[in-house]
């Protein structure tokens, strides 16, 4: 296990995906876990819902260059935080990586393994005007981007009960393989707008935001 890819945001955050190729055991020793973790752990599958989860925590223990025991909770909106560090963090995964991304604001970063059956669900996430500025010849690409921004600007908020079609609304974009997408988050007196980041990566597909 490596870090693949990683890029410097601006001078104090940076995002990190990794590939994840060991087993779990070996991943598993390279982390200190205290004794809630390791209960939540024991519940975990077997399989790639464990890796990615320990994936995660391994790529912020490099990002954050400690060997010593980092502690990591989750919010009662679901999003994680260090409880005895100064950094604003988001966690992702998809198939065979993690992501990570760091801050001293809020974060939010999402990967995802770009699929041609995204198109058959595009309805529950994008709003009409969205679809109507979609490319046919990148269609597919341009949808990731679409979910990948949409979910970077909620982890990023934070707060549970936001809509991707009624709360986050997007600016049209052309697909360039990396750029930056426009997002307007609107939910009662919350109206905030984001220059969300995204990267074509192989066959994956990057949202980031610094809010």
């Amino acid at each position: 296990m490596a870090i693949a890819y990683r890029q410097q945001v601006d001078d104090d955050t940076e995002f990190a995906i990794w590939k994840i190729e060991e087993e779990a055991d070996e991943l598993y020793n390279q982390l200190q876990l205290d004794e809630q973790e390791k209960a939540y752990y024991e519940k975990l599958k077997i399989g790639k819902r464990n890796l990615h989860w320990l994936g995660t925590r391994v790529l912020l223990r490099k990002m954050l260059r400690t060997d010593e025991y980092i502690d990591c909770k989750v919010d009662a909106h679901g999003k994680p935080y260090l409880v005895n560090l100064p950094y604003h963090i988001s966690l992702s995964h998809s198939f065979d990586y993690a992501a990570v991304m760091i801050s001293t604001q809020p974060v939010g970063i999402d990967i995802e393994q770009v699929k041609e059956k995204v198109e058959r669900i595009a309805h529950k996430f994008m709003r009409k005007e969205e679809l109507d500025f979609l490319n046919e010849r990148q269609k597919i690409n341009q949808l990731y981007v679409c979910w990948c921004v949409k979910e970077a600007v909620y982890k990023c908020y934070g707060q549970k009960e936001v809509s991707f079609v009624n709360n986050i609304i997007l600016e049209p974009f052309e697909f360039e393989g990396h750029g930056f997408v426009d997002a307007h988050l609107k939910k009662g007196d919350v109206n905030k707008s984001y220059e969300v980041g995204y990267l074509q990566y192989h066959d994956y597909m990057i949202g980031y935001v610094k809010g």
